[in-house]
């Protein structure tokens, strides 16, 4: 379950398909790798902002001010599957973008004759009403048999949803709810195979399949666009939770739980387990211990006060026997909510229900599961924890501190909600908000940790604290935190502060933009966050009434007299606080080492040698099962589709290629709600070299420094007022067919049409008249990066890795490693003492930036909205391009550079490890075919599934092919294995030469490779894709020739791409985030094998 952190002072969700380390824009580095590479988003940069959206967009108020890359609002989400394989859909979405429903238009009408229907197949109705929010007719059912509740959610959204929900309260931190989560996906009465789900991922059009394990509730989520594959997903998921042959089969919970493991007799034993090596690598994440402690500080006495994810010490404690039973206790349709969206027949959902529902009887388990509320402290408390750390640096300095507030002992009203998120965004929501910027510009930490208002479980809370902390300052951090608050409540928020927050937060409703999230499930999510204590699911839906009552009484009393109070009656005056302080300790990853080590030596030595005989012998029975295929009338039980379904053209999206004021402007007409998209296109390619490292901590300074009229509050407050949003990022990639990357500024912006000249002129402000001037803030920036990328390695090693790899293997590869890898994080540590005493010389490079981009000559327009927006839009457009410079001042630079091609071990302090492999296979005289998409997908889903994660224990396994640069990489995540996955990986080829295949193989293979190029995309994702498709040179032709590759795939390709794949075990380059202990395994196994490199 990937722990994506979802938020501040807790709650763990954890997802089924670890969801690829998510794409963001951390200054948006390594961005490049989002242009179509076959690739698990880990490569990508980070800066928590689509991370965040990925995670809470199904919030009312989104906390737009979580900014942490892999968070530090410590909300677990956790999710099954793997890491990489998650959102496969990122990997094509720009070369194939697809086509969706824009603007549902629903009648009630429709409705009419449901209710007769769904009183013959056993539903009762209990609540209809018309949403206006999401234009939908909404019905609440009652099961009359069982009670199980179904929410029928009719539109016209071809991007149909469902999902299960089941309250799911742990008793302890051994991972049950976790560990089922992942189980009962793998084999159930009618597909009794070893993992239907990845059955699924293989050859579905799905455009989301996941689950996730939250601290009270398991949800099992899928959605399409085909209606044919969206009742197919439906089935294989009822019928997985509701019988699954898990329970019946203790070789799944030993692959998913834990188990012993023993090779040999005369060897050690070990722990494996794919939940168990996932949590291994949460609990090495200082901000997710963080997460947990809080949480389980927080909620002493109720569900919430143990790991719903697991504990990697306290997981072995967990029995078959109680995991069973915790499955027939609440995976019972009595405790179950049941949700379903979309343009499909509202009979035909309840006539599917039906068949599984009326199979069960009522149980008690909607009462057992109930969560009991945590009663408030009457003082506050205080936690002091300590955190695996490197040895070596100034151990006194990373310390960190976080305030958490337990809001109420009950749920609050909606308009409370609404006015706590309203206050949540003035307070941490932007750069400018008050309580972030005294924190950060106080100088007593590096970062911001705690994620504000956090409203997803029964009882809201809030957290806020710093980490990098001296341990001298640890009280002053405490103190200002509470009396910055204190201020806030007597003096008030200034109103310009107040109509930016209600700008971004209205704006944000209107747009409705979930990205690659299906609105469905974003709603499903919103819903299910009170429907699961029993209230009323249709409230969250509906925010018109209660945003209009916050803006009314704003008005009327004026915002102190709204917010002030709660202030006071939430945080200052609220006895339920605690104190969390998180020490460095580098000796307690050895100790937690150890302590392992001598559980299991206890185990074996109270084993006869008959016992260790039998450990070996159901150790590799155990690996026997993983490792054989399953038998084709099993396959063949997974409903799939043909490739009859599938368009034999790709999806086009409409793009004018014009002109203005010499300018090359593409236009792409679409229904956006009259929102205006807009991306600017700068040529970076005149940098100088030495320049590149400096380049996101430019584009920050763009947005979060101040001009000569306006300090950087002012700035923020008029963006937030007058539009959606504006972001500067680089775009680096590999071109096919040249050896010069290309290299991009892209300001990407939106606004209602009506706001557009206010647009573009922000936007001049910030490209002409922001001034790189404020050391101060700058050292902040450095600072907050730092804290960045040192939390990514940790969490996000294969990310680490594959930008490493990339930089010995190409110069857009290098480029990026320069802006995002270990290269960025090692110039940030040098850069941390050069502005205490070059500032002159840093603003002097940053002002060079500015010359070297910033021109008329090589810049390019995007415009993304309807025909009369796009029309209305071109006199500002102009008048934005003649205040431009015409000419840069700087000549054409040359990159062509890589690191040396060595193999690198990056050490750090953790408990499991990331490795990777790559090559070019371009260099090797490969010629790109359409087929080599379906092959690496099948790849993964395939041999590095069964043998890295299934047998190996790896929570993630995958292969990425960069079509545009060559690179053809390996990478696990969260992996016990070093050495061992290498040999995996080098195993690739001859897994392709010795494959058989029947017709269905390639045929789903196709088809869900079909389903990642034609990715579900809202009207900005799919104007920005047809950008980057422009920018990479990649024709609607050339789209037509890889589709008809895709197509006609067939066995012989994968044996012909075998070839290729050799270069990669002959003349691979490795790079692995490590353990200490593991590489000098590795080292002394394989002398000389790696390089070290010391990271933290």
């Amino acid at each position: 379950m990937s722990y994506t952190i979802l938020h501040s002072t807790t709650t763990s969700s954890h997802h089924h398909r670890p969801s690829k380390p998510p794409l963001t824009m951390e200054r948006a580095v390594l961005l490049r790798s989002i242009t179509s590479r076959a690739a698990p988003a880990c490569i990508r940069s980070f800066s928590r902002s689509s991370h965040r959206l990925s995670s809470i967009r199904h919030r009312l108020i989104p906390n737009f001010h979580r900014r942490s890359p892999l968070g530090h609002d410590f909300r677990r989400h956790i999710s099954t599957a793997l890491p990489s394989l998650v959102q496969f859909n990122s990997r094509f979405s720009h070369i194939f973008p697809k086509a969706i429903a824009t603007s549902p238009q629903f009648s009630p009408d429709a409705v009419g004759g449901y209710d007769e229907a769904a009183d013959k197949l056993g539903f009762e109705k209990v609540s209809e009403q018309f949403i206006e929010e999401c234009k939908s007719t909404t019905i609440l059912y009652r099961h009359k048999k069982t009670g199980c509740e179904v929410m029928s959610v009719l539109n016209d959204d071809e991007n149909k949803v469902f999902g299960v929900v089941f309250r799911t309260p742990p008793k302890d931190s051994t991972g049950i709810p976790h560990i089922l989560e992942h189980s009962v996906l793998c084999g159930s009465r009618k597909y009794p195979l070893k993992e239907p789900f990845v059955e699924l991922l293989k050859g579905s059009l799905h455009t989301f399949l996941n689950a996730f394990t939250y601290p009270d509730r398991t949800c099992y989520p899928v959605a399409s666009t085909n209606t044919k594959d969206f009742y197919n997903l439906v089935d294989v998921y009822l019928d997985a939770v509701f019988f699954p042959k898990c329970v019946e089969d203790i070789q799944t919970f030993q692959q998913e739980g834990w188990h012993y493991e023993l090779n040999d007799p005369s060897e050690e034993i070990t722990y494996k387990g794919v939940v168990f090596n996932e949590m291994k690598g949460v609990y090495s994440q200082p901000d997710n211990i963080l997460g947990r402690t809080s949480q389980q500080a927080v909620f002493p006495d109720n569900a919430y006060g143990v790991d719903s994810g697991g504990d990697p010490q306290v997981i072995p404690a967990l029995t078959f026997e109680e995991f069973k039973d915790f499955h027939r206790k609440y995976y019972h349709p009595s405790n179950a909510r049941i949700w379903f969206y979309g343009d499909d027949d509202a009979n035909e959902r309840l006539r599917i229900l039906s068949e599984y529902l009326d199979m069960f009887e009522a149980s008690p388990a909607r009462l057992e599961s109930k969560i009991e509320t945590q009663k408030l402290f009457s003082k506050p408390v205080r936690v002091v924890e300590k955190y695996p750390a490197a040895e070596g640096g100034d151990l006194k300095k990373n310390h960190m501190v976080c305030l958490n507030w337990l809001l109420s002992d009950e749920p609050l009203d909606l308009e409370t909600e609404l006015a706590l998120g309203f206050l949540d965004h003035l307070l941490l929501g932007t750069p400018a908000s008050p309580l972030r910027k005294i924190l950060l510009e106080s100088g007593l930490g590096d970062a911001i940790v705690g994620g504000g208002i956090e409203d997803e479980l029964l009882q809201p809370q809030f957290s806020i604290g710093l980490k990098g902390v001296s341990d001298e300052n640890i009280q002053k951090v405490e103190a200002l935190i509470m009396t910055t608050l204190e201020n806030l409540a007597n003096e008030g928020f200034n109103m310009e502060a107040v109509e930016a927050s209600m700008n971004t937060i209205e704006f944000s409703l209107r747009e409705n933009n979930t990205g690659s999230f299906p609105r469905g499930l974003a709603l499903m999510l919103r819903a299910v966050g009170k429907w699961i204590y029993d209230l009323d699911p249709f409230e969250p839906l509906k925010y018109q009434e209660p945003l209009a009552a916050l803006k009314a009484g704003i008005e009327k009393e004026g915002s102190k007299a709204v917010f002030a109070p709660l202030i006071e009656k939430y945080i200052l005056n609220n006895t339920h606080r605690v104190t969390i302080e998180m020490q460095p300790d580098p000796e307690k990853a050895s100790k937690d080492e150890a302590v392992e080590r001598e559980n299991l030596d206890r185990v074996k030595q109270s084993m006869t040698e008959e016992d260790l005989a039998e450990l070996t012998r159901l150790t590799h029975e155990l690996k026997l099962k993983q490792e054989t295929p399953d038998p084709p009338e099993a396959l063949k039980s997974v409903p799939s589709l043909s490739l009859q379904d599938i368009p034999k053209k790709p999806i086009q999206i409409p793009i004018e290629v014009g002109d203005i004021n010499g300018v090359k402007v593409l236009q792409h007409d679409l229904f956006t709600n009259d929102v205006l998209y807009s991306e600017i296109v700068f040529d970076m390619s005149s940098l100088k070299q030495e320049l590149l490292p400096l380049v996101p901590l430019f584009c920050q300074s763009l947005l979060e420094m101040g001009t000569k009229d306006l300090d950087f509050v002012q700035l923020n407050q008029l963006i937030g007022r007058k539009t959606g949003g504006i972001s500067v990022f680089p775009f680096t990639s590999s071109k096919r067919g040249s050896d010069t990357p290309i290299s991009h500024i892209i300001v990407r912006g939106k606004a209602m049409s009506a706001r557009t000249e206010d647009l573009f002129h922000l936007i001049n402000c910030i490209l002409q008249d922001v001034q790189f001037t404020d050391q101060r803030r700058f050292k902040q920036f450095v600072s907050q990066s730092k804290a960045r990328m040192e939390n990514r390695l940790r969490g996000s090693g294969h990310g680490i890795a594959a930008a490493r790899m990339d930089a010995k293997l190409n110069s857009a590869g290098w480029i990026g490693e320069q802006m995002g890898g270990i290269s960025y994080l090692e110039f940030l540590k040098d850069l941390e003492e050069k502005v205490e005493h070059d500032w002159s010389g840093i603003s002097a490079s940053l002002e060079e930036i500015r010359k070297s981009l910033l021109s008329k000559n090589g810049c390019l327009v995007n415009l993304t909205s309807d025909g009369k927006n796009l029309k209305n839009s071109e006199k500002h457009v102009g008048k934005f391009l003649d205040l431009l410079p015409t000419t840069s001042s700087v000549a054409s630079a040359s990159w062509n550079t890589r690191i040396p091609s060595i193999n690198e071990a990056i050490v750090i302090p953790t408990q499991v490890n990331y490795v990777g492999k790559a090559a070019n296979l371009y260099e090797t005289g490969y010629q790109l075919k359409g087929s080599a998409y379906v092959i690496s997908k099948h790849i993964s889903n395939t041999w590095l599934w069964d043998r890295v994660r299934v047998s190996g224990g790896a929570y993630g396994g995958f292969c990425d092919f960069d079509t545009h640069s060559g690179v053809f990489s390996f990478l696990s995540y969260r992996d016990p294995n070093l050495l061992k996955t290498l040999d995996i990986y080098d195993g690739t080829s001859d897994f392709l030469r010795q494959m058989e295949m029947d017709d269905d193989t390639p045929t789903k293979a196709i088809i869900g490779t079909i389903g990642d190029v034609d990715s579900y995309q809202l009207p900005d994702a799919k104007g920005y894709s047809s950008l980057l498709r422009y920018l990479l040179g990649i024709t609607e032709e050339e789209r037509q020739v890889r589709r008809e590759e895709i197509l006609s795939t067939r066995l012989s390709d994968f044996q012909d791409f075998a070839n290729a794949i050799d270069a990669i075990k002959d003349k691979g380059v490795v790079v692995a985030v490590a353990s200490p202990d593991d590489t000098d395994a590795a080292n002394k196994e394989r002398p000389n094998f790696f390089q070290v490199k010391k990271a933290l």
